[in-house]
């Protein structure tokens, strides 16, 4: 039975199906789908958590205190200092949005991350970008801030090499890089439990009979992957906040 529907399961996969079934909208795809659902998660969560808040906290309102307190304080706290308090809003929101959609990649019948998807992580650090750059503006003027950004106190024979360097560095490597991070290790979970997954059907399939129980080796290390993958879906989301209120902090110093 399994053989014939893997005969009949088209392979590899085609464009199509990347899109949800029956739903009639072109431009909707699995990504965008689940990415609109873990925004959906967390703001229901958050909203019925915080409707009727009690002086001693429920477990709803409990859970929803500790996330956000976990990053307050150690995220946008220690990280940014004083200045931190304001931007926790949104690391936090940050942080709960992408530790969501992370966990997709192991829930059933779901699979997959929207993180790894690159438009998403790509869009996400656009925003870490864009504040970054404002709020260094803000501080420090325009002019001000591009010296803060790639300024390095050296001699003068060597600024014409240091000063490319930074400004590489402060206005390209850092969100290309925050992106491919998040991108890179979600797409590379997926593929790693798709591989090990089909590679079991495949052994189980084989003509040789010294294969057939080598697949049970390999649903064995999926689903021990399944549970390295939760590890690192909370780590990338905290790793990919943890950088976000790094930058801030570079951008709010009074010194480079």
């Amino acid at each position: 039975m399994s053989g014939l529907v893997l005969a009949e399961t088209p392979f590899p996969p085609s464009v199509e199906d990347i899109f949800p079934p029956h739903l009639g909208v072109e431009w909707l795809t699995k990504f965008s789908l689940f990415l609109w659902l873990a925004m959906a998660l967390v703001l229901i969560y958050f909203l019925v958590s915080y409707r009727d808040p009690k002086i001693v906290p429920t477990k709803k309102q409990w859970l929803a205190e500790s996330i956000y307190g976990f990053v307050r304080e150690g995220v946008a706290k220690d990280v940014i200092g004083h200045h931190g308090l304001r931007f926790a809003p949104y690391l936090a929101s940050l942080f709960c949005f992408i530790l969501v959609g992370n966990v997709f990649s192991i829930i059933p019948f779901i699979q997959v991350s929207p993180m790894a998807h690159i438009s998403f992580p790509a869009a996400l650090a656009l925003c870490t970008y864009g504040l970054y750059l404002y709020q260094g503006v803000k501080k420090h003027g325009f002019a001000g801030y591009i010296k803060h950004a790639v300024y390095l106190p050296a001699p003068w024979y060597m600024q014409f090499l240091l000063i490319p360097i930074e400004f590489l560095q402060a206005f390209i490597l850092q969100p290309v890089t925050l992106a491919l991070r998040l991108f890179a290790n979600m797409f590379a979970g997926h593929m790693l439990l798709l591989v090990f997954t089909l590679g079991g059907f495949a052994l189980f399939n084989a003509d040789s009979l010294f294969l057939k129980p080598i697949s049970l080796v390999s649903w064995a290390m999926t689903i021990g992957l399944t549970f390295f993958e939760l590890l690192i879906a909370a780590l990338q989301a905290y790793v990919f906040t943890l950088l976000t209120a790094n930058y801030l902090a570079g951008v709010l110093a009074d010194e480079h």
